[in-house]
C-alpha cells in the first residue's frame, strides 16, 4: 500500500520538472493518490507539457488565481468528476520584478499578495468539506521562511509572512471541519522560480555554509516528501504549523 492510496489531491504551481510542484505531483502518484494539476495563463501549456512527463499524466485545470471566474469554473469542474479532495498543494506565487533585490521603496500598492491561498481554498471548499468529515483533508502550502529579513528577498518576504500569518487563521476557520492547513518552510531549490530572484546564490551560499544537514539545491524531492507527509493520515492532529525543510537553517544563528 502506497502512503496516499486512494486520495485526491490538486496540485498547483507545476511548470517544469524542475518545480517543487512536479517533485510533489510525481511522488504523490507513486504512492496511490489521484492527481489533477493547474495551470494559468501563458503558462498553461507549458504545465500541460510537463503533466505528461508524470508517470500517470494528469488532467490540468485552468485556474488564474487573481480571476474569480476562473476559480469558479475550477470548482465546478473538479466537482464533476470527483466527490471529494483530500489535500491541495498551494504552490503559487508572484511579484514584479521591483519587489525583488531593489528594496523596499521600489514597489507599489498592488504589487503583492497572500490572497491566493484563501481564495483557491474558498474554490474548492464543497470537496475539501466532504473529505474532512471522512478522515480529514490537508492543505499545504510552499513557503520560505519569515522570520527574519532576507538579502534581496525584499517584498517577497512580506508576502511570505503574510501567509503564514493566514495559514494560521485558516487552520483556526477550517479545523472545524475537518480541514488542516500547514506550509512547508523549504530552503532553496533551483527551480524557475529561483532564477526570477537576484542575487540567487546568496542563498545557496547561505545554506552551503550554515546547514547542519548540509544542503542540495537540486534536490526537490526531501521538500516533496515533506508535503506528502502532511497529506498523508500520519499527521491527523497537526495544524497551523509551519514545517522547515531546509538542512536547519532556521534553527541556527548567524547573518543573513
Amino acid at each position: 500500500m502506497g502512503l496516499l492510496d486512494g486520495k485526491r489531491l490538486l496540485i498547483t504551481g507545476v511548470l517544469t520538472d524542475a518545480s517543487l510542484a512536479f517533485a510533489v505531483a510525481k511522488l504523490a502518484q507513486e504512492e496511490g493518490a489521484e492527481v489533477v494539476l493547474s495551470g494559468a495563463g501563458r503558462a498553461l501549456s507549458l504545465t500541460q507539457r510537463t503533466a505528461r512527463k508524470l508517470p500517470d499524466p494528469p488532467e490540468v485545470l485552468e485556474i488564474d488565481v487573481t480571476v474569480p471566474e476562473q476559480l469558479h469554473a475550477a470548482g465546478e469542474t473538479l466537482a464533476a468528476r470527483w466527490d471529494r479532495l483530500d489535500g491541495l498543494l498551494h504552490a503559487i506565487g508572484f511579484a514584479p520584478a521591483d519587489c525583488l533585490g531593489s528594496g523596499m521603496f521600489a514597489a507599489g500598492w498592488d504589487d503583492v499578495s497572500a490572497y491566493s491561498l484563501k481564495a483557491l481554498v474558498d474554490a474548492f471548499m464543497p470537496l475539501l468539506e466532504v473529505a474532512g468529515k471522512d478522515g480529514g483533508a490537508s492543505v499545504v502550502g510552499l513557503d520560505f521562511d519569515a522570520t527574519v529579513a532576507w538579502p534581496v528577498y525584499d517584498w517577497m518576504g512580506v508576502a511570505k509572512a503574510a501567509l503564514e500569518s493566514l495559514s494560521r487563521y485558516l487552520a483556526k476557520e477550517l479545523g472545524p471541519r475537518g480541514i488542516r492547513v500547514n506550509l512547508v518552510a523549504a530552503g532553496p531549490v533551483r527551480t524557475m522560480a529561483a532564477k526570477s530572484i537576484p542575487g540567487f546564490s546568496a542563498f545557496e551560499d547561505t545554506w552551503a555554509e550554515r546547514a547542519p544537514l548540509g544542503w542540495d539545491v537540486h534536490d526537490s524531492t526531501v521538500v516533496a516528501k515533506a508535503c506528502l507527509a502532511l497529506f498523508s493520515d500520519l499527521f491527523p492532529m497537526t495544524t497551523g504549523e509551519i514545517v522547515h525543510v531546509d538542512g536547519g537553517v532556521h534553527a541556527v544563528g548567524g547573518s543573513a
